[in-house]
């Protein structure tokens, strides 16, 4: 009869079996998880901070001419914000059974890995879904639908449909235009100051927009001759980060695709994540042995929304 002394006699062989596949589980990316590459993460804050508070500043006021015996010099003023977000804890495990230790002592075998990389990717995907989607229960905004963000609707096209695809869809054309007005406007929302690096795509039209060519007899598609030719890549002479992703069919205006540009910088926005998955000690519980994992974040923050902006309706 198998007994909780023995159960505690092989607590030496897990730990050691656990600390091996964890340190392999940590280097492995998923490609289902998207926020890693689009979203700066800050991990600087204590892992146990119940809050991330940060500041945005703004100014206001103009030199003119001044007189020698002036007096009354025109001063500058600095207006200051401050913010706060909390931080909260989300767990994810996984155990072994008896029966698999067991096994794995009798044959000489590594306990397998694949339940603690389960583990992993359920962690990474929950902070992949409150940072793209938002998640209501904390009340945390995500990227794809964040308060304040300016929302510009693409205009109809000569066919009488503002869509990229399907019946009455818009000319090359026309949607590179669309392409490049969200960029010039966030451009223009700045005073020329911020110009977008980064634009996210709906799969259901990146696609079509990567194999559409961009005049009849072209050997360049849309997204090409895109790539090449836009306002961020002409003003700077660096490449414009086109993304396609997932879940973004239905976010713009009337439930209709939407389009994300913004400058992919952490002054702009940020994920606060202060303590990434945690695997904690080796814990027999009953007839097995369970590894708890801990993780505390919290939320995505955009700090200069003018810097992001959505085209919806494409």
């Amino acid at each position: 009869m198998y007994t909780a002394d023995a159960v505690q006699a092989n607590l030496g062989f897990v730990t050691s079996q656990t600390s091996f596949i964890e340190s392999q589980v940590y280097e492995i990316r998923y490609p289902e998880v998207q926020y890693p590459d689009l979203i700066p993460v800050d991990t600087s804050a204590n892992p146990w901070a119940t809050s991330v508070t940060y500041y945005s500043m703004d100014r206001a006021g103009v030199a003119r001419w001044q007189s020698g015996q002036g007096r009354d010099v025109p001063l500058v003023s600095v207006n200051g914000n401050v913010a706060q977000t909390p931080v909260n804890m989300a767990a994810i495990g996984y155990e072994f059974s008896i029966e698999e230790v067991m096994q794995a002592q009798m044959l000489n075998m590594n306990l397998p890995d694949f339940k603690a990389r389960a583990a992993r990717l359920a962690s990474e995907q929950f902070v992949d879904r409150l940072a793209l989607l938002g998640d209501s229960e904390k009340n945390y905004p995500g990227l794809f639908s964040y308060p304040g963000v300016p929302i510009q609707v693409a205009p109809m096209g000569a066919a009488g449909s503002s869509a990229w695809i399907g019946t009455n869809h818009k000319t090359p054309d026309e949607v590179i235009y669309d392409m490049s007005s969200v960029i010039i406007g966030g451009f223009n929302d700045t005073n020329t100051v911020s110009m977008a690096d980064t634009m996210l795509v709906p799969w259901s039209r990146y696609l079509p927009i990567s194999s559409t060519p961009r005049a009849s007899g072209s050997d360049q598609s849309i997204l090409s001759f895109f790539r090449l030719n836009n306002p961020y890549t002409a003003r700077t002479g660096q490449p414009l980060d086109i993304r396609g992703v997932r879940a973004l069919d239905t976010f713009g205006t009337g439930s209709t695709p939407r389009l994300i540009a913004y400058r992919k910088a952490p002054e702009v926005l940020k994920l606060h994540y202060p303590m990434p998955l945690m695997f904690l000690p080796v814990q027999p519980i009953g007839l097995s042995y369970q590894v708890p994992g801990l993780f505390r974040l919290g939320g995505l923050d955009i700090r200069l929304p003018k810097e992001v902006r959505y085209l919806d309706a494409i």
